[in-house]
């Protein structure tokens, strides 16, 4: 019986459909073009092997070199980790309070006029193009050497990178609350505050949070630009080829990026 069974499966099974001759032409074309677009990459970033592994002993020579590590001004160390921590919260919090407004504004079903919606989108296009570390070149250059400098950089970026993914968490939502608490007569700010603002905090929050590692990673080497943080300290011991010293804030760093997403974690499981 079952033998049978599978005879008449194999039997009901439709024939593979074959692709047209245009169809595999333009597969041709894209695999082509696709391997042609990696051969100049490859080719522009001198993509070699060899050199590689005619490095590898230099490396190796270093990172012997990098013991025993060099725990001098370790609290000195833990300040400016505290500091790249601080400057993440404080940044990614004062881009969220930018990214709110701008999200409403970018999104369709809470802006129904198009033309300022495209506009938004395009200033969140150019925020989120516009990396942390080149704002806070930017920014140095405004308010002299210091965490200052990566926090203002930080919350450009994050404005732009979390108000577009909010502005897409809030068009998925379903509109029937606000249509119908728009019919009671009720203001937009009432609106968005009573049925929108509910519906969408967990995606809110889950997005903000995640913002808030990435920009805790990010922020480590923000001080190679002179925008403080554990960042200047690795900066220095890099110059100086100080290798114990650079072993040791590199653990810091991994320590502080471990710890801030088991605290990132736990907050979702407990509130999101």
């Amino acid at each position: 019986m079952s033998l049978l069974k599978l005879e008449t499966d194999v039997a009901a099974f439709p024939p593979r459909p074959r692709l047209s001759a245009s169809r595999r032409v333009a597969l041709l074309s894209l695999a082509v073009g696709l391997a042609a677009i990696y051969w100049f990459s490859i080719r522009l970033v001198e993509f070699d092997i060899q050199r590689l592994v005619d490095g590898m002993p230099m490396m190796a020579q270093w990172i012997m070199g990098s013991f025993p590590p060099d725990v001098s001004g370790f609290w000195l160390l833990l300040q400016r980790a505290g500091e790249t921590v601080a400057m993440a919260l404080v940044g990614t919090t004062l881009g969220c309070i930018i990214a709110f407004p701008l999200a409403l504004m970018a999104a369709s079903n809470t802006n129904p006029n198009v033309w300022l919606q495209q506009t938004v989108r395009g200033l969140l296009n150019g925020l989120r193009g516009i990396d942390s570390m080149i704002f806070a070149i930017i920014f140095v250059v405004a308010v002299g050497l210091g965490p200052f400098a990566g926090v203002l950089g930080i919350s450009l970026h994050t404005a732009g990178l979390v108000a577009k993914l909010w502005s897409e968490a809030i068009e998925t939502i379903d509109d029937g609350p606000l249509q119908a608490v728009t019919l009671t007569g009720a203001t937009r700010l009432k609106m968005i505050s009573l049925a929108l603002v509910p519906d969408v905090f967990p995606s809110l929050s889950s997005i903000g949070i995640y913002v808030f590692e990435a920009n805790v990673r990010g922020s480590t080497v923000l001080g190679l630009v002179g925008a403080g943080g554990i960042g200047q300290e690795l900066k220095n011991s890099v110059d100086l080829l100080n290798f114990p010293r650079i072993f040791t804030i590199v653990m810091i760093i991994l320590v502080m990026v471990t710890v801030v997403d088991q605290i990132s974690a736990y907050i979702r499981r407990k509130t999101i």
